[in-house]
């Protein structure tokens, strides 16, 4: 004897307006791009000395740094939008971090991860830069000396609702002209 399946009822919800006929979704150019790029960010580490060591931890198995759509690391300028500076930066590497940076294709965004890249850390000395932030506009900042895995990750996190969020039009604002132009960037 076989018993009969009867197939689950589905609700359909209304379209919104002015949307007629089955498939629609109704969003706005910008949400729809943010929601591309944010699950799809090609980061770029600069790591230097402890950072680098805890930014390979949240790579491993146990925090599983791809769940969040970054699961591609560029270690090409060209091919990265979201730059992660992890580590103590001296003052000779500060232009190759510029050059980084410049290379960068727009939209690009800056994560400063751990105490040294975001404020020298304890090398209060004249061979470190004080920050990154000196030479480089910064997104998002990740304290701790070094930042545990957890903490990389809610940084990531922040930047995906930063570029989620973001407008086509910022990065043709004035007022982001201006920024890169306290910096020296054109």
């Amino acid at each position: 004897m076989s018993a009969i399946i009867t197939p689950p009822k589905f609700e359909v919800a209304p379209t919104p307006p002015g949307f007629e006929g089955p498939g629609f979704f109704a969003t706005t150019l910008d949400k729809a791009v943010g929601l591309a790029r944010k699950n799809s960010l090609w980061p770029l580490p600069f790591a230097t000395s402890c950072c680098g060591i805890e930014f390979m931890a949240t790579m491993a198995s146990h925090y599983d740094f791809a769940r969040f759509g970054s699961e591609r690391l560029s270690f090409s300028p060209r091919q990265a939008d979201l730059l992660m500076v992890m580590g103590t930066i001296a003052k000779k590497m500060a232009p190759v971090l510029r050059q980084v940076y410049e290379q960068m294709a727009e939209p690009r965004w800056v994560l400063s991860v751990g105490a040294c890249a975001s404020s020298g850390g304890i090398f209060d000395t004249y061979s470190v830069l004080q920050g990154i932030d000196h030479i480089i506009p910064v997104d998002v900042y990740v304290p701790g000396c070094p930042p545990r895995p957890e903490q990389i990750i809610d940084g990531v996190l922040n930047i995906q609702k930063l570029v989620g969020e973001e407008s086509l039009r910022r990065r043709n604002s004035p007022e982001y002209k201006q920024l890169l132009a306290s910096y020296g960037i054109e």
